[in-house]
């Protein structure tokens, strides 16, 4: 859904979707209605973009390659073992005292979830 900011004239600005396709039925009704605002720096009044796209705007038209499934697979073992290791009592306080000891680093991870995820995902990956 979009984000948006009301001021005393209306709406400042707004960021996101603002109406998706409604699916029903095996079918998409409607459109995409999608408003951008550029929050980067520059001289252009000209910040508020709008764009209008079909239902099927954002469908896949070509089958996912082998390495794309691998990588999906990959994905889905990390997050299965990272919900795991989070569940086990026996490693649990040892991940979050390392996890604390790198999260004010630069690079270190912000959240127990990613610095883990990636953990697991760095033993997948040999």
């Amino acid at each position: 859904m979009a984000k948006a900011t009301v001021g005393v004239a209306g709406i400042e600005y707004i960021q996101g979707a603002m109406k998706k396709p409604v699916k029903k039925d095996g079918h998409k009704h409607g459109s995409y209605l999608i408003m951008t605002h550029r929050t980067a720096p520059t001289t252009n009044p000209n910040c508020q973009r709008v764009y209008a796209k079909n239902a099927d705007a954002y469908t896949r038209t070509t089958q996912p390659s082998a390495r794309e499934l691998e990588a999906r697979a990959r994905l889905a073992q990390a997050a299965q073992a990272t919900h795991t290791r989070l569940n086990n009592i026996s490693t649990i306080q040892a991940d979050r005292e390392a996890f604390a000891a790198q999260k004010d680093q630069p690079g270190g991870k912000k959240t127990l979830y990613s610095y883990i995820f990636n953990l697991e995902y760095d033993k997948l990956r040999g």
